[in-house]
């Protein structure tokens, strides 16, 4: 099956309704649980999209399982702007939520607003992610004020994980877990429309949830939040290394592509690919012409003897 063949998953017909921040409080209001995904590029965006995933985040994950990077904090503003249109242009229904990389907010408002505004403008995204509880609350708040919607993110925030002394579940402590419950009501207060809770108990987690006004997206929070995300290559099994506890492998496509690639490469070797149905083909007669073997050569054979040249196959 050629490119050409592969079935569509975007149905041709009037596009969806895009989903908005909305139609997430309403589903939260409705106690319907809401499902997140990451997504990177523009194919698996469109599939992403096509499944009714109400809620898609280009986060700053995409550093080291798309661009090989170890950490998260060497994501730039470009490489994000750069990943973050190609899942616009393969979404019809989902909001797109742009995560905002190290170093791009919390500096001053300006730097935070305008570098927000590019992901709406430049990137087409429908939302913001940011990191932080109390501490970005003036920086949410700036950045709603100017009509853009925001997704918090508390609990383990990557961006930050040298200073939370590595990749730790949070609030375990009385003082922790109430600084989380701060963080998570600042968040709110701020105008933030959801927040990310990342490696919190599922007890607090639950509390938290119970708390706030607006839906909880857990991962590594349990199953107390209104809704969770999950990084797409960690659910289709395309992750290398580490594989976060909080993780469910639905598929597991690294076997199955290297399966796939490794018999096409025993094709090529053997000779068996590509077939006649992968090929195309053209007159034998006009080959002939082109190759000085047809009717007109024939006919010319005598000029042989005048001198005149014949074209050979070596000249072509």
């Amino acid at each position: 099956m050629s490119s050409q063949d592969q079935p569509d998953p975007k149905p041709a017909g009037k596009p969806p309704r895009r989903v908005t921040v909305s139609d997430i409080a309403r589903m939260h209001a409705e106690s319907r649980r809401i499902a997140m995904l990451t997504a990177y590029d523009y194919p698996t965006a469109r599939i992403v999209d096509a499944a009714d995933v109400p809620l898609i985040l280009v986060g700053d994950s995409l550093g080291m399982v798309m661009l090989g990077y170890e950490e998260t904090v060497r994501v730039t503003m470009e490489e994000m702007l750069h990943h973050v249109k190609a899942v616009v242009r393969g979404t019809q229904r989902s909001l797109v939520v742009a995560d905002m990389p190290f170093m791009s907010y919390g500096v001053n408002e300006e730097v935070s607003l305008a570098n927000a505004g590019r992901f709406i403008s430049e990137g087409g995204a429908q939302a913001v992610k940011v990191e932080g509880g109390r501490r970005s609350a003036r920086t949410i708040e700036t950045i709603v004020r100017a009509g853009i919607p925001v997704m918090g993110h508390i609990g383990l925030t990557p961006q930050a994980v040298h200073g939370l002394g590595g990749h730790r579940v949070q609030g375990k402590t009385v003082e922790s877990a109430r600084r989380l419950i701060d963080d998570a009501v600042a968040v709110q207060d701020a105008g933030a429309f959801a927040v990310v809770l990342e490696l919190v108990p599922a007890e607090l987690s639950a509390a938290v949830t119970e708390r706030l006004k607006i839906p909880t997206i857990g991962i590594g929070a349990g199953p107390g939040c209104s809704g969770q995300v999950q990084v797409i290559t960690d659910l289709l099994g395309l992750t290398y290394g580490f594989i976060p506890r909080h993780a469910r492998r639905y598929e597991n496509l690294a076997d199955r592509i290297s399966t796939a690639v490794s018999a096409y490469v025993s094709d090529v070797t053997a000779g068996t690919f590509p077939a006649a149905e992968h090929s195309s083909s053209m007159d034998v007669d006009v080959l002939a012409e082109v190759l000085g073997k047809g009717e007109r050569h024939v006919a010319s054979a005598g000029a042989m003897m005048s001198g005149e040249p014949i074209p050979l196959d070596r000249d072509l």
